[in-house]
């Protein structure tokens, strides 16, 4: 799946470099794993004359794990002893930590020309990011998207470069590439320190409006470089109903040549009553029978939240938007970080993961799984 000097599984994290001789170089070559994120660490034998530099890699996958409560609260202060972890079903030698990394956070937003209404309350949450999210040593980003991708702020922790960033975010086109600035993010946070926490926040509707790249391939970087998305969720109705009205194309047909009842003068007023021309209602029930079908297709909302192990969210009213804001804050500093390095190296392809808490009555949320070359025994 990937080649040389490519990153690859999500949240694996490996790394063994050995300096010896080439007679042990022939043992741990048979060994080797697949050589996928690898961080090296120098082990030189001091009885070798003969030696070459040698890698091997060895998967560490890492699982943020929340748990809550019967009512939805976080739990916190659980211990090792009070996780079961499986990976494909068998049981796994793991650890876990606390999360006290430096969390990175790209925040995407939707900018496009049903986003009038939208856009003033997403600029009064900006002193939310630095305060609830990141925290003291985190940092921010800011992408906009309509038809283009426009990074608005690179990272920083400044917070007045952070909110004059949002402040410059304007409706722009009918386009919507949600999918191409969704890539955008993943790419700027794959160039981030390993040891900070990558995550995304895609503030925008459910729709994707003319992106070039996939929702596959969008999902497989993201897991790749442990990427942790979040949504909160414009309304698509809303949006349709409190757009401006664009000024209406003119009709292709001249107003005498259309057939109007009972001899009505063909004005532009009668030919909207008769035909709808003009008229702004029907994007409306438009966007009505779209979001019905939508309730059978999964959205990239729910395909990158669900598979990254993050959350979405949804919000009409400027209260609504800063409880999301808060609630995903809290859920990041209350992370369980669980890592194990697999037994079933020798199964490629779809690994699931799952992870149970020994206490009753409490709910446990992480990603479903990463993808894994086999690795031959």
């Amino acid at each position: 799946m990937a080649g040389p000097g490519i990153e690859s599984n999500p949240g694996i994290e490996t790394g063994l470099h050995v300096t010896a001789s080439k007679k042990a170089m022939n043992l741990f070559s048979r060994r080797a794993l697949c050589a996928w994120l690898t961080t090296p660490v120098l082990v030189r034998p001091t009885l070798a004359q003969d030696s070459v530099d040698i890698k091997v890699t060895t998967n560490v996958v890492t699982a943020p794990t929340v748990v809550t409560d019967a009512g939805g609260g976080l739990v916190s202060g659980l211990q090792t002893q009070d996780f079961v972890v499986y990976d494909n079903d068998k049981p796994q030698e793991f650890k876990v930590d606390v999360s006290f990394e430096a969390i990175d956070v790209v925040v995407v937003v939707q900018a496009d020309a049903v986003t009038d209404e939208i856009l003033p309350r997403v600029r009064k949450v900006a002193p939310l990011f630095d305060s609830l999210i990141t925290g003291d040593q985190g940092q921010v980003a800011i992408i906009a998207f309509d038809h283009r991708i426009r990074v608005m702020q690179d990272f920083t922790n400044d917070s007045a470069k952070i909110k004059k960033a949002l402040d410059s975010v304007n409706p722009g086109s009918s386009s919507a590439r949600q999918i191409d600035a969704a890539t955008e993010a993943v790419r700027m946070l794959s160039r981030r320190a390993k040891t900070r926490r990558r995550v995304m926040l895609l503030i925008s509707e459910t729709r994707d409006k003319g992106s070039e790249g996939r929702l596959r391939d969008l999902l497989t970087l993201a897991e790749v470089n442990n990427v942790l998305v979040y949504t909160a969720n414009m309304s698509r109705l809303v949006n349709t109903l409190t757009a401006k009205t664009p000024v209406p194309r003119p009709s292709a047909i001249p107003p005498e040549a259309r057939r109007m009842p009972n001899g009505q003068t063909a004005t532009p007023n009668d030919i909207m009553q008769n035909t709808g021309w003009g008229s702004s209602a029907i994007p409306a029930f438009v966007e009505i029978f779209r979001q019905a079908k939508a309730v059978f297709v999964s959205n990239p909302a729910e395909v990158l939240t669900k598979y990254t192990g993050g959350r979405e969210y949804g919000f009409v009213t400027q209260r609504a938007l800063e409880d999301a804001i808060t609630a995903i804050g809290e859920e990041l500093h209350s992370h369980y970080l669980i890592s194990y390095t697999p037994n079933t190296m020798a199964d490629g392809g779809w690994h699931t993961i799952r992870i149970e808490v020994r206490r009753p009555n409490l709910t446990i949320r992480t990603r479903p799984g990463y993808w894994l070359a086999a690795v031959p025994r």
